[in-house]
């Protein structure tokens, strides 16, 4: 049985992940200080529709949390079954078959390309423009921060993921503690908490119950990525315990931080959707200002914010690297990619899928400086291309959300588990199919080409799935090894 250990395609090397660890990549990946500075404004109305919460944002918010929580228990569930390296692709193939499996790990995973080579462009372009404008100095062009952002992400995927999670984690704590505090500070001084009852009831929206569940599919959106610790299975301690909790309890922290969040920027702005209106690009920058400019704080604050927000988006540019980049590794494994996406470096990462990874970002770059195909008219290229490549990541995810609760009906079967299963995949079936028609609903071209790319991959993948072979027999069958030997467990 030596020729069947695999031993070179198994990751993770000596170091193993622990519960915190995997609990980083969820958090870091979901963006949460990101999300909650640029979002807002969609899930009060200021969207393609037009349609939207209103003040009862928080509302929208806490719905969308329960849904989520449905997915959070599929994927939980699944955790406990598969651990590894591909895991969302297993388990659409776990319940839905090897053909609809492959056609979704294409889907997914170059989702999460987008993603990351996304925000890559728009974190070098914020980071220029917030120096031009809060000091007056532009140290580097837009390409140089791009580059060495580029860096970074290669060296940490190069090294280790504990590097990865630890530089999350590190980012994620220090940006979530500062805005939750200010946030606080906000509802406080506002008087915000004299009005909870119009944060929490429908007739907080313009077009009550309709406005609140046109919020709710963009607060689906804000916990995208919640389940990406799922991906670290074959890296962490105690997969079967440690990859459940940290699904869940990702996704319980940060809707707290959520709700507290989208409250205190519609209190901030004293409940007047239209005073929000006009800070819509970035509303908690808005409040973070001096008094004399409608805000609550001071310069330094709303320059510290605006520091954190930057620390939040680098974290989710490494979350999805690092997600992206075993989701290659994986699909490569199952000969579902060119064979040499499979090496392993002495680190025990996939260096051949992350030089893959960091190609893409490195082309992306090149794409917005030379390229108008995806521009928005007067925005900046690189808001244009992330908005383009969030677009299809952003729907690439809510398909295989979408694919992952049907799935759940035939792979998570039970008798134990029954009715738990059906509630979870009902709630999983109808907050994914709402995201997806909220990721295409009046959005205007260019942006809505990228939901309409996202099918064309999806087709394609379904159609490559007939022709190319079947994994070898032996890939999957780990029968002859010690329990220590096994590393992923696949279908």
């Amino acid at each position: 049985m030596a020729e069947q250990k695999h031993t070179k395609t198994t990751l993770g090397g000596k170091r193993q992940l622990t519960l915190i660890d995997t609990i980083a990549q969820s958090v870091g990946l979901m963006g949460p200080v990101f999300s909650i500075a640029f979002l807002v404004p969609l899930l009060v109305g200021m969207n393609a529709s037009g349609n939207g919460a209103g003040n009862a944002a928080p509302l929208a918010v806490l719905i969308a949390t329960v849904g989520v929580i449905g997915l959070g228990w599929i994927v939980a569930e699944y955790t406990r079954k598969i651990q590894a390296a591909g895991s969302l692709y297993d388990y659409v193939t776990d319940g839905l078959g090897a053909r609809v499996g492959t056609a979704a790990g294409w889907l997914y995973y170059t989702g999460m390309l987008a993603l990351g080579a996304g925000i890559l462009p728009m974190i070098g372009g914020t980071i220029h423009d917030t120096l031009q404008a809060e000091f007056n100095v532009a140290p580097f062009p837009y390409v140089v921060w791009d580059v060495l952002l580029l860096a970074l992400v290669a060296g940490i995927l190069f090294f280790g993921v504990v590097i990865s999670t630890r530089a999350q984690l590190t980012l994620a704590l220090i940006s979530v503690t500062v805005v939750l505090i200010f946030s606080l500070f906000v509802i406080a001084k506002s008087g915000g908490l004299h009005h909870v009852s119009t944060a929490f009831s429908a007739s907080g929206s313009p077009t009550h119950w309709k406005g609140v569940l046109f919020g709710v599919l963009y607060g689906v959106l804000l916990f995208t990525g919640f389940e990406t610790s799922a991906n670290l299975g074959e890296e962490t301690r105690d997969p079967h315990r440690n990859i459940p909790r940290a699904v869940l309890i990702s996704v319980l922290a940060i809707a707290g931080f959520y709700v507290i969040g989208s409250f205190a920027q519609v209190a901030g702005y004293h409940f007047n959707l239209g005073l929000l209106g006009k800070n819509a690009g970035a509303p908690l920058f808005g409040l973070a200002g001096p008094t004399s400019q409608g805000g609550f704080a001071s310069v330094a604050v709303r320059r510290l914010v605006e520091l954190v927000v930057v620390f939040d988006m680098i974290a989710v540019l490494i979350g999805c690297a690092v997600s992206a980049s075993r989701g290659v590794f994986a699909l490569s494994r199952d000969r579902r990619l060119p064979a040499p996406f499979t090496k392993i470096s002495r680190h025990g990462t996939p260096v051949g899928a992350s030089n893959f990874v960091a190609v893409v970002y490195a082309i992306v770059i090149v794409l917005v400086l030379s390229t108008s195909a995806v521009a928005i008219k007067g925005l900046p290229e690189y808001v244009s291309m992330f908005s383009f490549l969030s677009t299809y990541g952003g729907f690439a995810i809510a398909v295989i959300y979408l694919l992952i609760s049907v799935g759940a009906l035939r792979g998570l079967r039970s008798a134990d588990k029954t009715w738990q299963l059906y509630l979870a995949s009902a709630i999983g079936i109808a907050v994914t199919a709402a995201a997806i028609y909220g990721a295409v609903y009046k959005v205007a071209a260019p942006t809505v080409y990228a939901p309409y790319a996202a099918i064309v991959i999806l087709v394609v993948g379904l159609i490559a799935s007939f022709l190319v072979p079947s994994a070898p027999s032996g890939l999957a069958d780990f029968s002859g090894l010690s329990e220590g030997e096994k590393g992923p467990v696949k279908i």
